[in-house]
This record gives structure tokens, sequence and C-alpha cells, in this order.
């Protein structure tokens, strides 16, 4: 598989809505994008806070953009806020750098895009896009 198809995107975003779930998080937001950053799901739950849709796709394209998961971005954001607030300027999209926004790869290791879930702890909110990856037979890449 090199490209992520509508289908598989939607099914994640299910799988991610069930771990999230599961795991009684607050209501979430899911957005799943693919390698070359165009949005092909999203869903955000009744009673998600205002701009969570916002946020989750933040995380994901943000990760797209800048080809590591969001939790790198935020590391990176520790390291050198100059060039996270320039890139935020630049990557024709948001970019929230907080856990949450996972990289997608196929099992050769190949971008197929990022899942972006926003609306609990980013900690929670990694983890249930960690699990709605894995669920559909994908590899997940969160970064350290």
């Amino acid at each position: 598989m090199s490209e992520l198809k509508s289908r598989i995107a939607q099914r994640m975003v299910a799988a991610t809505l069930k771990a999230a779930r599961e795991a009684s998080l607050k209501p979430v937001a899911v957005a799943v994008y693919d390698a070359r950053g165009a949005l092909k799901a999203f869903q955000a739950e009744d009673g998600t806070s205002l701009r969570r849709g916002e946020i989750a796709m933040g995380k994901a394209y943000g990760a797209i953009a800048l080809g590591v998961p969001s939790r790198t971005v935020g590391a990176m954001a520790v390291e050198r806020p100059h060039f996270i607030a320039a890139a935020s300027h630049i990557v024709d999209g948001p970019l929230v750098p907080a856990p949450g926004g996972v990289l997608i790869r196929d099992k050769r290791g190949a971008l197929l895009g990022a899942v972006g879930v926003s609306g609990d702890l980013s900690d929670k909110d990694e983890a249930a896009a960690l699990a709605g990856i894995t669920a559909v037979g994908l590899a997940a890449d969160a970064g350290t």
C-alpha cells in the first residue's frame, strides 16, 4: 500500500474513537491526513470542546509537514522555539506541537499519512491514535 485510501482512513477514525471510549477519554476529535496533506477523514464526538477539531488537525498536519510525529514537534518547540514559530507560518496549514499527532506507515516503513487526536490529555490522545492505526493493520510512528 503506497496510498492511504479513504475507506482505510474512515476505519481508522472509527477504531480511534472506539479506543477513546474504551479508555474513558473525554470527547475527542480525530483527523486523518494522507502523506500529501489532504484531509481523508474527520470526526468530532458530541461534547468536544471548542476548536478540538482544529487542534486534532494541527497535530496531524504539523506532523506531515515536518515529517515527524507531533510529540517530536513538541520537543523541537522546547529546544528550538524560533524554528517552530517560523515553521508554523510557512507550512501552509495548522501546526500543534503536542503529542497526539502520529505518523502512519505501511509495513515497509513508507509514510502514508498521520492521525491527529485532541480532546483529553495529549498522552491519552496519542494512545488513542496509536490504537486506531494499529487496528487497521498499519504501523504507527509516535516518535520519542
